[in-house]
Formats: structure tokens, C-alpha cells, sequence
């Protein structure tokens, strides 16, 4: 097989990108597409050239798709994913993978029980250009030993952006900025960082208040078991959607990303090290443009017979972050990682 037939649930604003990014591969078909929303699905349809489904289990039964992208509701992805995995398709869900804990375990189980398909999770930041870079120096040790880090996330969301049923809820959303918007940004920390030790942080509604249940404001305080601490802060109550920032301090030298560019400072001596590529995004840009080197890479994976790499369980790691900053905050406590393997 040298494609895979596809369709996509949920046509939401973050669905565009995967319709992109499916109709510039040659790696898969569009061959349906599914919303609740009937006029909707029928005009993406006619764009694409596809069929289209009110109901996603009548698209189950179809046997020319292969692969399945979730582009839903956070609390449909759980449920969906265990439906699509037990129809025997491949799953490429978007951040979250769910909702909370609970659902997040019954997917990776739903994974286990049918090992012939693959569980794939969007994390299309690690793979921008600074973020290979970045995780190039932390294991090449060029630059010495990873001393600290830290991610800065200062966005802009208003009440009309809650107005859709399911966001700003804790039942359907999970969270707010630390599990919508700022996730992307928590799992690197986890991912340039290594294995976790403590975390301990809290969250607020400072602009919102009144207007969602969840948080427009995060922070929190990570240590690693290599002894490098990060320091983290979010929030969807600044005046526009600003670069997000990273820094990593190692013993020889600095890196500070800010949007699409990295930089290294070394000695006194600022040194440009990737620049920002040209973005189609519009006012999604800080977005990035990198669902597209994902979403190939997926599939490569899938028609090569190879494991994906940022599978259930690696999708976990940066939502088990996001999970236990949300239980610091609950507790006012330390979160101390034990090294327990995930509970299935």
C-alpha cells in the first residue's frame, strides 16, 4: 500500500491545517469528512472532493480509510479514539488527548487492546526548527550541562472566544490556557528536560472571572532528575497573542527562542541560529506551520510499518504536566514523581 485512505472529525478552525496538510501529501486520500454540522460538512466535502458523515460511526464502517484525524471537542477525544482503534484505524488525535486523567488512560488501554493500529498525538512543536535545534544541544552536551529553563506564554483570549458550548468548562475543556493554549509549550519543557522530579504550581482567573469556570493564568515550578529546574508562565489575559519564549541556560552558553527564532548567546556574542519561515497562517500564526511535518511523518511511520514515536504514551507525558500543575493548584501541594509507570 502506497497510501492510506483518510477522514477527519470535526471541522473546527484547527481541522484547516490537517485538511491542508492531507491534500499536499501524497501519502493519503481524503475520503471523508465528519461534523455534526451538516452544512459545514457537506461544503468541506465539496471543496475536498470527499464524502461526508453527520455521524462518525456510519464512517467506521467504510474499509477504504485507514487513518482517522480527531479535530473535535477535548472531551470527545477519548471516546472517539476508542472507537476508531477498535474499527481497526489508526488514531492521529490533537492536544489534549482528553479531558482529564481518566479518559487520557482509557485511550492508551483502548491502544494496548489493539496493538495492529497506532494511537498518534498532534505535538507539531517539536518539530519546528528551534525546537530540533534546542533538543540537539541538550543531547549532544555541546553547551554543558542543562542548568535551567524556562517557557513564557502571553496570549490573548476573550469572552467571545468562550461562546462555543464547550470551551471554559471543566467537564468538556479539562482547563484553560495550561491544557488549550500554553500545553504546547509544557510538553517541550518535559521533552527538552528529561524526567521529572517535582512540580509544583497554580492557576488563576484574573480576566475571565465570571465568564469561564477554568483559568486564563498558570504557573509552575519543574524539577528534573538531571538536577535542571524550569520555571513556567501562561496566560490568556495579555493585550494580544505574543512569540512564545523558551530558555534553556546551560554552563557554556544560552539559548532564548522567541517565536520562530533561535538564538545563542555564548560569551557575550549573540548568534542567530534559525530564523521564522514564511507563515500562511494568517492570524493563526502562532500556530506555526509545523502540523504539516508532523502529520507526514505520521504517516511515513504508518505505511513503513514503524512506530510512531510520539504515540499514546509520549503524548501522555506533557498532559500528565498540564494534570498535575491543575492538582497542585487543588492541594496547594508539591507533586513528587515516583518513577510509577503510567496506571492503565
Amino acid at each position: 500500500m502506497t497510501t492510506l485512505g483518510t477522514a477527519i472529525i470535526g471541522l473546527g478552525a484547527i481541522s484547516g491545517v490537517h485538511l491542508k496538510a492531507i491534500a499536499d501529501l501524497e501519502l493519503t486520500e481524503l475520503k471523508a469528512v465528519v461534523d455534526i454540522d451538516e452544512n459545514r460538512a457537506r461544503q468541506i466535502a465539496e471543496e475536498y472532493g470527499c464524502d461526508y458523515y453527520t455521524d462518525y460511526k456510519e464512517m467506521l464502517k467504510r474499509d477504504d480509510i485507514q487513518v482517522v484525524h480527531l479535530c473535535t471537542a477535548h472531551y470527545l477525544h477519548s471516546p472517539m479514539a476508542i472507537d476508531v482503534l477498535r474499527a481497526g484505524k489508526h488514531v492521529l488525535t490533537e492536544k489534549p488527548m482528553a479531558e482529564n486523567i481518566a479518559s487520557a488512560q482509557k485511550m492508551l488501554q483502548a491502544a494496548v487492546e489493539n496493538p495492529n493500529v497506532q494511537l498518534g498525538v498532534i505535538f507539531q512543536n517539536r518539530y519546528n526548527a528551534p525546537s530540533k535545534r534546542m533538543k540537539q544541544y541538550v543531547e549532544s552536551g555541546e553547551l554543558g550541562k542543562l542548568i535551567c529553563m524556562k517557557g513564557i506564554v502571553t496570549w490573548n483570549r476573550t469572552a467571545a472566544y468562550y461562546e462555543t458550548e464547550w470551551k471554559g468548562k471543566w467537564a468538556t475543556e479539562g482547563g484553560g490556557v495550561l491544557i488549550n493554549q500554553s500545553i504546547h509549550t509544557v510538553d517541550l519543557l518535559q521533552w527538552l528536560g528529561g524526567e521529572i522530579s517535582s512540580i509544583k504550581g497554580s492557576i488563576s482567573t484574573d480576566s475571565l472571572e465570571g465568564v469561564i469556570e477554568v483559568e486564563d493564568t498558570a504557573h509552575a515550578y519543574i524539577e528534573f532528575k538531571n538536577g535542571a529546574t524550569a520555571i513556567f508562565y501562561a496566560t490568556n489575559a495579555y493585550g494580544r497573542n505574543s512569540p512564545v519564549e523558551v530558555e534553556l541556560v546551560f554552563e557554556q552558553g544560552t539559548l532564548l527562542q522567541r517565536g520562530d527564532s533561535l538564538y545563542l548567546d555564548q560569551d557575550g556574542k549573540l548568534t542567530t541560529l534559525e530564523e521564522p519561515v514564511v507563515n500562511t497562517l494568517g492570524e493563526k500564526s502562532y500556530w506555526g506551520m509545523s502540523h504539516e511535518l508532523q502529520i507526514r511523518d505520521y504517516y511515513e511511520h504508518l505505511l513503513a510499518g514503524k512506530p510512531f514515536w510520539i504515540d499514546g504514551p509520549e503524548g501522555f507525558n506533557g498532559f500528565r504536566v498540564v494534570m498535575d500543575i491543575y492538582e497542585s493548584s487543588r492541594t496547594g501541594q508539591k507533586i513528587v514523581y515516583n518513577g510509577a509507570e503510567i496506571a492503565l
